[in-house]
C-alpha cells in the first residue's frame, strides 16, 4: 500500500505541474520548485523507520546533489531561448548534470556509482 501511495503522490505532482503549465508557467514553476515529493518521501521514510538521523543524512545529501543541477537549469533555459533544439538542449543539460553529480559524489562521498 505504501508503494502505491508513493506512486500516486509522484504522478499527481507531475500531472498537476503539466496542467498548471497550460495556465501559468509561474504556478507550474512554483509547484516544481517546492519540495513536495521530498517532504512526502521524508514522511514515508519516517513512518517506515522512525529514524531521524537517516532523514537528516538524506536531507544533507539531497542539498549536495541539488547544487550541481542549478547551473544546468540555467543552461537549459538559455539554450531553449536561443532556439537550440529541445532534445539537444535537454541532452546537454542531462549529461552535464550527470557529470557534475559524479564529481560531487567523488568529492563528498566514499561510494562508487
Amino acid at each position: 500500500m505504501a508503494y502505491l501511495l508513493k506512486i500516486i503522490i509522484a504522478v499527481s505532482i507531475i500531472v498537476l505541474a503539466s496542467e498548471l503549465s497550460k495556465r501559468s508557467t509561474t504556478l507550474a514553476s512554483i509547484l516544481l520548485a517546492m519540495p513536495i515529493v521530498l517532504f512526502a518521501s521524508f514522511t514515508i521514510i519516517w513512518e517506515e523507520t522512525k529514524n531521524a538521523q537517516k532523514i537528516a543524512d538524506i536531507t544533507y545529501e539531497t542539498v549536495l546533489f541539488i547544487l550541481p543541477v542549478i547551473p544546468f537549469l540555467f543552461l537549459l533555459s538559455w539554450m531553449l531561448k536561443n532556439n537550440i533544439n529541445y532534445y539537444i538542449a535537454l541532452s546537454v543539460a542531462c549529461v552535464g548534470i550527470a557529470i557534475a553529480t559524479i564529481i560531487v559524489q567523488k568529492l563528498f562521498f566514499n561510494i562508487n556509482l
